[in-house]
Order: C-alpha cells, then structure tokens, then sequence
C-alpha cells in the first residue's frame, strides 16, 4: 500500500510513516529523508534546530472524490544568513500549505480557466487561487533567474489600466517571441526605472529596438539606458492622434451648423403681416438642417478605415465632398497620413511624410497644426517605423488579453496577484501540469536569429 501511495502521490523524497482516512479525508504521514532535513527554506543550507513545531498538514492532489493531506511535524532552524525559519519540505514551497503538485495544477487552470472555476473544482477559497499563482510564478521566475532577458534585442513599452482611479499596469514585450516579459504596478520613469534596474549592462547594451508611444520622457529616459537602442514611433498612436483632431473637427463643424440652423428657423413677429416669420426661407432652413445632420451622423464614416466602410457611409463621405466640407480634406489628410506607414521603403515613407507635412500646412485648419508639429518632432522615428516594419500591435494585444484577464475576475484586490496570473497566461513562462512531459517548443533562439538585422 505504501508503493502505491508513493507512486499516485509521487512521494520520492520522503518517507511514508503511516496512513489515515479522517472522515472524508485521507491523512498520510510523511518525513523527508536525513539528507533533506534542517535546511533552510531561503538558501537550502544546513542548519541547527531552534525548537520544534506542532503538526502541520499540506494539502496535495484528490485521490478520486476525497482530499488528501501531508502530514509532518517540522521543526525551525536557526539560519546564519536569514535568521529563524520553518525547515523546508521536498514536497511544498516556502510558506505554502499546499504541495508542490497542488499548486502547479491550480496554476495551470488558472491560465485556462476563471478562478472562481479553479476554485470550485479544487474546493479552495477564490483568494487563494491568486496567492498560489503569485507562488507558482515566482518560483518559476527565480528558475530562470536573470537570464530570462537573454537576447532582448526589440521591445515594447506601453501602460494599461487595471481599475478605475488612474490605477495603472507598466508592461513590456518582446517583439521578437511575441509575449509579455514584465509587468509591474504603476507607471512613469519610477516604473519603467525598475525594469531596467533588473537587466544586466550587457543585456542593456543588446537592446536594439524599442517601440512605444509619444511620450517624450520614455525616448529620454531609453536613450540613457540603452544607448545602442533605436527608437521607434509606433504607427497606431500617430493614426490616433489624426483621429482624435478629425473628431474635434468634426464637433467643432456640427456646433457651427447646429447654430446657423437654429438662427436660420428662429421666428421673428412681421408688424407688416402681424403673423410670426422665420428669419430664412424654408429652403434655406432645410438645407442647413440637412448639413448638420449630414455632420451629425458621420462619425464613423470619417473614423473608420475606407475598406470597411458601409455603403450608408460611403454615401457619407460622398456628400461631405459634394458640400465642400473641410471635414472630407481633413480626412483625405488622415487617409494620406496612413499611407505613409504602408510605403515598401524608408524612402517612399519620407517622401510621403514630406507630402503630408506640405499639404496639412496648406489647408488653414487650426487643429491640425499640433498634428502637424507633433509628426514633424517625431519624422525620423516614424520613417524608422516602416523601415523596420514594427509597431506597438502586439503590445496592444497583450493589453486586450489583460483587460480580458480583469474581466474574468471581475476585478482584483491583490495586484501582485493580478500581475502573477497575467505573467503566466502571457509570457513564455506556462506552469506544467504535475506528472506531464515538458511541451516541446522550439529554441527562442531560431526565432530571434530569424529577425532581420538592425543596422
């Protein structure tokens, strides 16, 4: 009986004293081997006892329909470097109550499951799903140590929000694996201060590509800490910031019309008639009121991009350019500004960028002058964009994935927690089920050596 409890438990570093079913439970008795005794849990080295505990259970795997615990007396030892500790076991982690192979299956079904699934299926508390997931992957982060930013070369830099109130996550990629490599709470230099901070000089140094928005502190900041890094302007925050003055055009326009509408029907008495007058003629009034509805309705038709446009917006964009509106020029400028990031070179990219900087200056809109300014800053790093055919997408991405991660819990109290799960369901750090071959994958190597060189 003792085999078989060995063999389904995978006890083979320890010693089976006894067995017993308590109720709806079975209790085994363990101890680990001579060798594995007194350590110290934080650098596993011998050490002298300092008093003994009382009896602790850890809970493991179900067998069947019933719950199953270790059970062992544990003593603490006395450790010369980090003081006074609870003696490690082979079969949990530090400061857990439960194994190993326990926790490594939460993980695991946290990743592919909502935790309160994960917390229903393995009868535990909610919370403690998030606590085991923080273990789990701090456990497999300390595995890989620092290595684990080996061959950095492109990366991206981005910020998210994770709960109402300016709460925000700081998240970096790897564009060259296409995951998440580190996240932390908060944002700004301070945060991204902290990322840094953990890589090496060499791994600094490696840093080729480095990809975020237009914040002028993130460029100052990655120029002083990775001086051989190129930096680029992500394509999709330059598209936005056309958008966000396409609809301040856009409002500005419908305020216009709305009002030269309603001064257009406002009624007047007519001493002459003695009846009350509309200012305008009908016609006049209906066309005005069909123009501010031809604004008022054209939102999406000016945001979207034309080859996903409806046949209703279409017609849209048809009757904006048949009033002369200056809303259709300022989104054939859009249109002219994203042709830029799908030039086939840097030149053609340049030469397109020149147009659009020449043409938004000819057309004597107010609001596009801080466009206009913010690009023409930022020209080289945009041509730097489509010369080496990257963008922020694969960080928004991941964003995605993360809001999607905060959605299925509905909210998280614990951010250390919240940051564990999304480490874990978006990095290349995956927790493994117990008694299950490592998936083969290939060498993150091939991948990065298959990226094109940054000259």
């Amino acid at each position: 009986m003792y085999r078989i409890l060995r063999i389904i438990f995978a006890l083979n570093q320890c010693v089976i004293e006894s067995f017993n079913i308590e109720g709806n439970a079975l209790v085994i008795s363990v101890r680990p081997y001579r060798r594995h005794q007194k350590r110290c849990p934080i650098c596993n080295a011998k050490c002298d006892v300092y008093d003994l505990m009382h009896t602790r259970r850890w809970r493991t795997l179900d067998a069947g329909l019933i719950m199953c615990y270790l059970q062992y007396r544990p003593a603490r030892v006395a450790c010369l470097r980090h003081g006074v500790h609870v003696e490690s076991v082979p079969w949990a982690r530090h400061r857990s109550r439960f194994t190993t192979d326990f926790e490594d299956r939460i993980a695991w079904m946290a990743v592919h499951c909502t935790i309160s699934a994960v917390a229903a299926e393995c009868r535990i508390q909610w919370r403690t799903v998030g606590d085991i997931c923080a273990r789990a992957y701090a456990d497999l982060q300390a595995s890989r140590g620092i290595g684990r930013f080996d061959g950095l070369r492109r990366i991206g830099i981005d910020e998210t929000s994770y709960k109402k109130g300016h709460k925000y996550l700081t998240v970096i990629i790897d564009h060259d694996r296409g995951c998440l490599i580190w996240a932390c709470e908060g944002y700004g230099k301070e945060a991204l201060e902290r990322f840094f901070d953990e890589l090496s000089r060499e791994q600094k140094r490696a840093i080729e590509v480095v990809t975020a928005d237009g914040a002028k502190w993130i460029k100052t900041l990655v120029k002083r800490r990775c001086p051989n890094a190129r930096w680029v302007m992500d394509p999709f925050h330059v598209v936005s910031w056309m958008n966000e003055a396409l609809n301040d055009i856009r409002a500005q326009e419908l305020q216009v019309a709305i009002k030269n509408f309603r001064d257009a029907a406002r009624c007047e008495y007519d001493n002459l008639t003695r009846k009350m007058k509309s200012v305008a003629s009908p016609s006049e009034v209906k066309e005005l009121k069909e123009k501010s509805d031809l604004i008022k309705g054209s939102r999406y038709a000016l945001l979207k991009n034309p080859e996903s446009h409806t046949k209703g917006q279409q017609a849209k964009l048809t009757a904006l350019e048949r009033s002369g509106s200056r809303l259709f020029k300022a989104w054939l400028l859009k249109e002219e500004l994203r042709a830029v990031f799908k030039a086939a070179d840097a030149t053609e990219a340049a030469y397109l960028l020149d147009s659009w900087l020449k043409h938004s200056s000819h057309s004597m809109i107010p609001r596009l002058a801080e466009v206009r300014e913010k690009i023409k800053r930022r020209k080289d790093d945009i041509i730097s964009a489509v010369a080496l055919g990257i963008s922020n997408a694969r960080v928004e991405a991941i964003n995605n994935k993360i809001k999607v991660t905060i959605r299925m819990g509905y909210g998280f109290r614990n951010t250390d927690n919240l940051i564990a799960l999304v480490m874990l369901r978006c990095s290349d750090i995956k927790p493994q089920l117990p008694g299950r071959k490592t998936s083969s994958a290939k060498p993150k190597a091939s991948l990065i050596s298959s990226c094109p060189q940054v000259a």
